[in-house]
């Protein structure tokens, strides 16, 4: 591991294999409790971040595949339609020295995995037990997983041929504020929390990587080193890649990669696109005050519920007279509230919205363009404005190079066919980040499911898990093409 000591902490992890038995009574009539059995409750990271008994015990009834089941495509055990057999994926070629065998053999267990996970998710910045998995299974792969300093967060060098270069994969590990509505055994046990982004997809395809390239490496067959950056607080600014970041684990990097879900593109399918790939995206809060005061007296007072009006109509079509058309920029208020009563004028209010943007150098000059057009729409109004601006991430470019290795490795997994060009998509990915300080790419994950009530970011969101076996296929040929070059 290229990071010191003194930036992450150690984790030292025994795989404690005790029966527990299920609490709810429903999910144990479908599902074994292996993955239970690997996070016992009171196991403990030393030194570090203990895994509190109190929280522990929610992650005990674990969510298996159906008893006797093997491959995801046999589905969970509910009403779910049937998805086609693994047959109706292409494989191109196989991997090398039987890594194939290998992961038809833990599929079960990702998926498993996955299915846990999504029971289970953690918001973000509190990726603590989600983080304590993966370290455990990593470390019973015979790995050394370090935390981050916060203990929300994994790095994992997988090390082969030490002269070779370090290729680092990329998985985030947080879930969003919503409820999971889905109809499924796995759905999710918090309340308020959803994993509705497919971030435990990413998180189980990158320990599916690591768990053979390990193998892999024991073998002497590795060459170079992979590192595995399992990532906290991706959908919340500050962003966790800048956590990542500052703890070393771009140290020595010479490539990136990661995968994002994309429900829009069907199982065997990757999206691959050179340059950017995401837009920038920056919070907006804009706090309105005035005297308040009586409905019937407006023009004694500042009207602060005309005022936001104007801000959350007008501003939006101003700041786009400011920018080239082309840049593609969009501010769009998600939230705005003012009074309480119907006849008194409220004397605080606001709006919270974010703003996206395609082009890198409109970004840059984002902040001050929105703040100036807000303070001239307000200030005819009297209101005291107060604007906070949050700039968030750039735009996700892709690197050419890391492009052609992609390629190179969905060829090879899925042959010429499993290539689809996807545009750029007008959401952030705080990926971006590490394509500030080194070459990589972010492809888009076919996961099959598309329509309009499993679009990312909803509650309702799900996916074909035959996705896991392609993304770990994919990544694996990825990190070996790499390395090759």
């Amino acid at each position: 591991m290229a990071a010191s000591d003194g930036v992450l902490s150690s984790a030292r992890y025994v795989d404690e294999r005790s029966y527990q038995g299920f609490r709810d009574v429903v999910l144990s009539d479908h599902y074994q409790n292996e993955v239970a059995q690997r996070h016992h409750r009171r196991s403990t990271l030393s030194g570090s971040h203990p895994i509190h008994s109190d929280r522990e015990s929610d992650v005990t009834s674990a969510l298996q595949l159906p008893t006797g089941g093997r491959p995801a495509s046999a589905g969970p055990a509910t009403a779910e339609p049937e998805t086609p057999g693994p047959e109706a994926i292409p494989r191109a070629e196989p991997l090398p020295f039987g890594l194939d065998q290998t992961l038809d053999l833990r599929l079960p267990d990702l998926i498993a995995t996955r299915r846990f996970l999504h029971a289970h998710p953690e918001l973000s910045g509190r990726e603590f037990d989600t983080a304590a998995l993966i370290a455990r299974e990593l470390s019973v792969a015979g790995l050394a997983p370090r935390l981050l300093p916060k203990g929300n967060g994994v790095i994992c060098d997988i090390d082969g041929r030490p002269t070779g270069p370090v290729v680092a994969l990329r998985a985030d590990l947080d879930a969003l504020p919503l409820t999971d509505v889905k109809d499924v055994p796995y759905r999710s046990t918090v309340e308020g929390a959803c994993h509705a982004c497919g971030h435990d997809v990413h998180t189980t395809i990158v320990l599916g990587v690591g768990l053979l390239l390990a193998r892999l490496a024991e073998q002497g067959e590795l060459n170079g080193r992979v590192r595995l950056i399992f990532q906290p607080a991706e959908e919340i600014l500050p962003c966790g890649s800048l956590e990542v970041i500052e703890a070393g684990g771009l140290t020595d990097v010479t490539q990136i990669f990661a995968l994002h879900c994309d429900p829009n593109l069907p199982v065997g399918r990757i999206g691959l696109r050179v340059g950017p790939i995401t837009a920038a995206a920056d919070n907006i809060t804009v706090r309105l005050s005035g005297p308040g005061g009586h409905t019937a007296r407006p023009h004694l007072t500042v009207d602060l519920v005309d005022a936001l009006g104007r801000l959350v109509t007008e501003v939006p079509a101003l700041v786009n007279r400011r920018v080239p058309a082309n840049s593609g920029l969009l501010l769009v208020f998600g939230q705005a509230s003012a009074g309480t009563q119907y006849n008194v004028i409220p004397n605080e209010a606001m709006a919270a919205g974010t703003l996206r943007v395609l082009d890198r150098d409109t970004w840059e000059q984002a902040p001050k363009i929105v703040i100036q057009v807000v303070r001239d729409v307000i200030a005819p109004t009297g209101a005291t404005v107060d604007v906070e601006y949050l700039q968030g991430r750039p735009p996700v470019v892709n690197d050419a190079g890391a492009i052609r290795v992609l390629t190179a490795a969905t060829v090879a997994t899925l042959g010429s066919n499993g290539v689809a060009e996807t545009p750029q998509s007008m959401g952030g990915e705080d990926f971006s980040w590490y394509l500030e300080h080194v070459p990589g790419a972010l492809a888009r994950l076919g996961v099959g499911r598309a329509a309009a009530d499993v679009d990312l970011h909803r509650a309702t969101f799900d996916v074909d898990e035959r996705a896991i076996a392609v993304g770990v296929r994919l990544l694996v040929q990825t990190a070996l093409t790499a390395l090759a070059e």
